[in-house]
């Protein structure tokens, strides 16, 4: 059979091809500490879990509207009105099986031959994967150019020209863990003013993992983007639901029917009776964010603390997210080496930086979504391992 010639653009995640790596060490018998994969290791809210026993028990087994339930979607605007003080429509808001859907379609909606995209390197890999695909221009923001990887407004404007259909920002940013506070969201969002055609994408999926008290500096604070801004959010990573497939992205009104489309075309709805535990997790209380929040902070400070003690080994102190993105360089070996050599002297699993941008050779991302016991153990056996 002969395939599609984009194929070979297509890229992947890593963190699953070494958590398959990591898998099949341990049933051989090895011990691995798994700090590689992008998810909180909390259990889900017991009362969002209750919701969703109630729905199937009260018969929500059907099909629903592909944009999402509208109780689900008013309860995103709901969310969006106390976190941020913004009312937005709830026509706007489109519930997904997860936040890749909407990188997804954002991307296939503005990326040709002959288009560029603009994003972050290092950033999520399922962005530079999905602009190539299309047959667009992938065009990088060098993310390492400032010591604490945050967002340079004046060289992202720099990369703009006619060309320049989308820019995707993530902040906080996996991997790096970085976070980008208001001042330069400010200066970006200004600057954006003088290149109306520009649609902006800003991937907030972590918003509620914020260190030291620090407020997100959200997209939907520039209503005179409106037109142009899809934010994305959900409940993945706030409440500890990676496996329930479930996000939320607001999108300009004027892309909300092509959207729909995507949507029929691709998963015709979002499972029925998790919706209503949706509901449940953004109007509930955010007492589980907060416990979550009290152990990543501790957990930081851990690792970061414990990375720097590490001969060659350089860390920044994460802003946000769970990830903490070092420098190896000084050990003597890049950053796949560094990861190849953890997982199978040291036991831990980590990704390297290589797996987020090409420009990331010296690092790799740890995950601190682990035990304070797993944490501390893994530095121990790093430590070791380094000499």
């Amino acid at each position: 059979m002969k395939l599609a010639k984009n194929l070979e653009r297509l890229g992947t995640e890593s963190a699953f091809k070494i958590l398959a790596e990591a898998k099949k060490l341990e049933a051989e018998g090895k011990k691995i500490i798994h700090l590689s994969l992008g998810q909180p290791d909390f259990k889900s809210p017991k009362h969002v879990v209750d919701a969703t026993k109630k729905a199937l028990d009260e018969g929500h087994h059907g099909y629903v509207l592909p944009n999402g339930i509208i109780e689900c979607r008013e309860s995103v605007t709901r969310k969006i009105k106390k976190l941020y003080n913004k009312e937005i429509d709830p026509e706007r808001v489109i519930i997904m099986p997860g936040g890749k859907p909407t990188i997804y379609y954002a991307i296939t909606l503005f990326g040709e031959p002959g288009a560029e995209i603009i994003y972050p390197d290092p950033g999520f890999p399922i962005y530079e994967s999905m602009i190539n695909y299309t047959g667009a221009k992938a065009v990088p923001i060098n993310m390492l150019e400032n010591k604490d990887f945050s967002i340079n407004p004046e060289k992202i404007l720099s990369l703009i020209n006619e060309k320049t259909r989308l820019i995707i920002l993530n902040n906080p940013n996996n991997p790096t863990g970085a976070f980008t506070e208001k001042k330069k969201i400010d200066q970006l969002a200004e600057g954006l003013k003088k290149f109306p055609n520009v649609a902006i994408l800003s991937d907030e999926i972590y918003s509620r993992q914020i260190f030291d008290e620090k407020k997100m500096p959200t997209f939907f604070d520039y209503p005179y983007l409106y037109d142009r801004l899809i934010v994305l959010d959900g409940w993945s990573k706030a409440y500890s639901m990676t496996g329930w497939r479930l996000g939320w992205a607001v999108w300009p009104k004027k892309l909300v029917e092509h959207v729909i489309k995507f949507c029929v075309n691709n998963h015709s709805c979002v499972n029925a009776a998790i919706q209503y535990g949706a509901i449940a997790a953004l109007d509930g209380t955010d007492d589980s964010i907060n416990f979550m929040m009290d152990n990543f902070t501790k957990r930081r400070k851990l690792i970061f603390e414990g990375l720097n003690s590490i001969k060659g080994i350089e860390c920044s102190l994460p802003g946000g997210a769970f990830y903490a993105f070092p420098n190896v360089k000084g050990t003597g070996m890049n950053g796949k080496e560094f990861a190849k050599k953890c997982l199978y002297e040291a036991g831990v699993a980590i990704v390297p930086g290589t797996s987020f941008g090409k420009k990331a050779t010296d690092y790799v991302r740890f995950s601190f979504a682990a035990s304070q016991d797993n944490i501390s153990q893994a530095l121990e056996n790093i430590k070791k391992m380094v000499g």
